[in-house]
């Protein structure tokens, strides 16, 4: 279980890369979590930047965790930036949104 904001980031990060949407919807708090989560095939995800991380730590209730994950569709290379936020409820830490 993750200790911190940006433990979950990178443990969802890997869920994207195995394509575990289980894992990812039961990471992702209850009041955005969508219904289900369909992941392309084709992404091939290549490698994650953590850019900044704003709180998060192991006694927090929110964090922030900046990041880019590095893809290849087909032959493009491409990322997604996204600014993330998270939160701790009962000692587990959830995805909230992207700001």
């Amino acid at each position: 279980m993750p200790e911190t904001a940006e433990q979950l980031m990178r443990s969802r990060y890997s869920a994207f890369v195995a394509g575990l949407a289980p894992y990812l919807l039961a990471t992702w708090h209850e009041s955005t979590r969508p219904q289900e989560l369909e992941l392309d095939p084709q992404m091939r995800w290549t490698g994650l930047e953590i850019i900044t991380t704003r709180s998060g730590g192991a006694e927090a209730s929110r964090g922030v965790v900046e990041f880019a994950a590095h893809y290849l569709e087909g032959q493009r290379e491409a990322q997604q930036h996204e600014v993330s936020t998270f939160v701790r409820e009962n000692g587990a830490w959830f995805y909230l949104d992207a700001l």
